[in-house]
Parts: structure tokens; C-alpha cells; sequence
């Protein structure tokens, strides 16, 4: 059977995780070889970025910034999983509005933010949401993240809904809690979904069904790289790149450091670096 790869964008449902669609996307595709580029919680919706059989290589490339989600915040009460499926941990009155709005200036821009307890963070092997499971919750580290830009959709009684703009590793629900802290009262996240990923729009995506149907369409793993410039090569060099060896092409100028390097027909043989005059070979995706 010919090989089966390239980019698949899925709109995840709630209530199933996102090793449940890779699982799915094995299952309807045949084959082994799937990978993500991010998770969502279980709870959460959107898009997933998917990259099937020999693609799976491109996954150091994948843009995957900005992130933009929709998310909805519950003013009055933090829990213990900073989202609708935990423990009440604390309760307070509904922030002002104007609180709220200095409160998403101060967590706009770069900000240390400590992951949810219940997180996929490991520390000394273990992971934060076994441990806390088992009531020895880890201390976890601030990590740096970057907020772009915070948009404000609805007021709707003690819930907000808002378009948050943010870098890879950022935790919505670690953001809704800090609001409500930073606003002096308390919130919790009750409903998230991923828009977009980089250039990647959960508009383009496939539903879980229409995967299970066998009804996704599998883009080429080109469409995976859509920055990168492409070069264009004769056969001979495509049997040179697929042995890893250099070679000359004419393509972009010489500020661009990187390319994709497509055969004859247009699709993608290798991911390579100018080195002078000549492109060599980093990730190949043609086998011989």
C-alpha cells in the first residue's frame, strides 16, 4: 500500500482527550505513525494539529504561534483544577468590570505563570495531576509566557467571554485563575476552544465523526510548512537529497536559511539549510 502522510487538522469534541483522536486518526487512517502538535484538556474544544505517517518528522517545524482561544470565565469561585471539572477551593464577590480590565493589562505581555496543580508539568519524573490525584500536590515552577492580547466579547451575569492571543505552554485556566486573583476575587475556567495555531484555523478542521467516517481530508505534509520557501528540484537532485547528500538549486536569496525542497510534481522531499550555495539536507521526508 503506498505510504499514508501529511497534515490532518481535527476539531476536537469535549469530553474525550487528545491522545483519544490520535488514537482515532491510527484507527481511520491504518496507520502507526501519528503525531500532535499541543494537546487540549479533555473539557476543552478546538483544533487539533495532526501529522500522519513519514509527516510526523515535521513536527520541529510546525508553527505553532500564536495560539488563540475563546474561553469563558466564572467570577465568584477558584477551584482546585482551575476549571468547571474541579473542587470548589475558595469563594468572593464578582469583580468590577474596570478591576477586571486593569487586571488583563497586568497579565498582558510576558508573565511567570504557575501551571494548574492538576497539569501534565513533571517534576523529579513525576506528573502534577497524578500527584494530585493523590493528595500530594507538587510545587510547581513559574514558567515564562507571553499574553498578546486579551479581547472581550460578552459580559453575561458572573460569566465573561473572551478571546485570549497567547504563546505555546500558556495555561487558560492558569490565566482565568490569575484574573480573578489579580481582579480581588476568585474565577475558575468553565469553557475552552482553540481557534487557531500558528497559520493552522479550526475552520478547516474535520469533526471526530467525519474522521471516523473516514471522511477527513489529509493535506499534504507541504501544507504543514506554509512559511518556508520552496525550491524546486530536477530528479536528479531529489535522488541526492533522498541519499542526504547537498545540492544547488535556484530558489529564495540568500537570507533565507531554511526551505523546502519539493520534487518535480511539487511535493515535499526534505526540510534543508542554505549552507552557501548549495541546500543540505536536515529532515528528509522521500525514502528511496
Amino acid at each position: 500500500m503506498p505510504a499514508i502522510d501529511g497534515l490532518l487538522l481535527v476539531d476536537k469534541p469535549a469530553g474525550v482527550t487528545s491522545h483519544d483522536v490520535v488514537a482515532i486518526a491510527r484507527r481511520a487512517l491504518g496507520v502507526r505513525r501519528v503525531g500532535h502538535g499541543g494537546t487540549l484538556d479533555p473539557f476543552a474544544t478546538g483544533l487539533l494539529v495532526l501529522l500522519v505517517g513519514r509527516a510526523t518528522r515535521l513536527l520541529p517545524y510546525l508553527e505553532g504561534e500564536p495560539k488563540v482561544y475563546a474561553a469563558t470565565i466564572r467570577w465568584g469561585v477558584e477551584t482546585d483544577t482551575d476549571d468547571g471539572t474541579g473542587a470548589v477551593m475558595c469563594t468572593a464577590p464578582a469583580p468590577e468590570r474596570a478591576a477586571v480590565e486593569r487586571a488583563m493589562v497586568g497579565l498582558t505581555g510576558e508573565v511567570d505563570q504557575v501551571p494548574p496543580t492538576f497539569s501534565a508539568k513533571q517534576v523529579g519524573g513525576q506528573r502534577a495531576h497524578a500527584a494530585a490525584r493523590r493528595g500530594a500536590p507538587l510545587a510547581l515552577e513559574a514558567a515564562r509566557v507571553t499574553v498578546y492580547a486579551w479581547t472581550t466579547r460578552a459580559w453575561r451575569g458572573d460569566a465573561l467571554d473572551v478571546t485570549v492571543q497567547c504563546s505555546g505552554g500558556t495555561y487558560v485556566r492558569a490565566l482565568a485563575r490569575d484574573l480573578g486573583r489579580a481582579a480581588g476575587s476568585a474565577a475558575h475556567l468553565t469553557a475552552l476552544r482553540r481557534l487557531t495555531s500558528g497559520p493552522f484555523d479550526v475552520a478547516a478542521a474535520c469533526s471526530a465523526d467525519d474522521l471516523r467516517a473516514g471522511a477527513a481530508v489529509l493535506l499534504p505534509p507541504l501544507a504543514a510548512v506554509p512559511s518556508l520557501p520552496v525550491v524546486r528540484l530536477d530528479a536528479g537532485s531529489v535522488r541526492h537529497v533522498r541519499q542526504g547528500r547537498d545540492v544547488g538549486g535556484a530558489g529564495p536569496g540568500p537570507g533565507a536559511g531554511r526551505a523546502a525542497l519539493v520534487d518535480p510534481s511539487g511535493a515535499l522531499v526534505a526540510i534543508a539549510q542554505r549552507d552557501g550555495d548549495w541546500w543540505h539536507p536536515r529532515t528528509v521526508l522521500a525514502d528511496d
